[in-house]
């Protein structure tokens, strides 16, 4: 068993669609960001990098790449689930808190849950998605923008040698 813990946060953006877990947010500023700025999708891809220890969603999708600019962040979500698989790496769950004041995740995190579980190839109920306010406090509490932590256990597939 392998645990990896992912970190993202990003200021609202009026100019962009919100997106967090795959999920559009309507009437709400969006994140900034090199590809579609969904910081739920970022920080699971940081938790199973790093699970894998095998760096970083910088890393891989580096911010300067043109490649990357507007990307569906479930789209590289699942790049990295099959890098994992690759490395013989099955997903046993993970753990998503988003902080922020606004929007409130809740009414939107069973979607969340299987948006991401179907980008991994894994059941809903290995995914868990939540919210929590920064009551006010930071950056975070005076509506600048979001950040969500991520908690995601991995295991090596067992080799027939033993």
């Amino acid at each position: 068993m392998r645990i990896g813990t992912g970190y993202d946060s990003h200021r609202f953006d009026a100019s962009r669609p919100l997106v967090l877990g795959g999920v559009r947010i309507p009437d709400h500023a969006g994140l900034s960001g090199h590809s579609d700025g969904d910081a739920v999708a970022h920080a699971v891809i940081d938790a199973l990098l790093g699970a894998a220890a095998a760096g970083s969603v910088g890393g891989h999708f580096p911010p300067g790449d043109p490649r990357w600019r507007d990307a569906d962040s479930l789209d590289l979500l699942g790049r990295v689930t099959a890098l994992l698989a690759a490395g013989d790496y099955r997903i046993v769950n993970v753990d998503v808190t988003v902080v922020s004041e606004t929007p409130r995740i809740e009414p939107r995190s069973e979607e969340m849950r299987r948006r991401l579980a179907t980008a991994m190839g894994i059941s809903p109920a290995q995914v868990s998605v939540k919210g929590k306010t920064n009551e006010g406090m930071g950056w975070v509490g005076q509506g600048e923008g979001l950040a969500v932590h991520a908690v995601a256990l991995i295991e090596a597939a067992v080799n027939a040698a033993g």
